[in-house]
């Protein structure tokens, strides 16, 4: 990518972020079920299953060098949504009787590849409401 990485727009460097991620958490024997799946107002990145595991992956992609990484965009009015967003996957696909996590992504786009850094259990339900 190079020079041109800086010219893509935000919403293309996520994307490829995504892709990024995908390939990463396949690489790791995860499957993934699902792509930017979306009810209403909420979206799911990636939607994965790590054997008996309903893997719920956030991706968040940042440039080299940015002034916040990547993980600083999981704040706790994202991981609500992301929570309800997955009790309605979990109800639409029928899969309530299946354990599930959080996951992160971290993906930092270096102009010229994109490291995954990937966090198993970045959050839990404690404390939510």
């Amino acid at each position: 990518m190079g020079f041109f990485a800086k010219l893509l727009p935000t919403k293309r460097i996520g994307d490829l972020g995504e892709d990024a991620a995908a390939r990463y958490l396949e690489s790791k024997g995860l499957r993934v079920l699902d792509r930017n799946w979306r009810f209403r107002q909420w979206e799911l990145d990636l939607v994965c299953r790590d054997r008996d595991t309903i893997v719920f992956v956030e991706v968040k992609t940042r440039r080299a060098g940015s002034m916040t990484s990547p993980a600083d965009g999981l704040t706790p009015k994202k991981r609500a949504r992301l929570v309800k967003a997955a009790s309605r996957y979990l109800t639409e696909k029928a899969l309530w009787d299946e354990p599930c996590r959080f996951d992160l992504a971290a993906v930092t786009d270096s102009g010229t590849s994109m490291d995954v850094e990937h966090t198993e259990n970045a959050f839990d339900l404690t404390g939510m409401e």
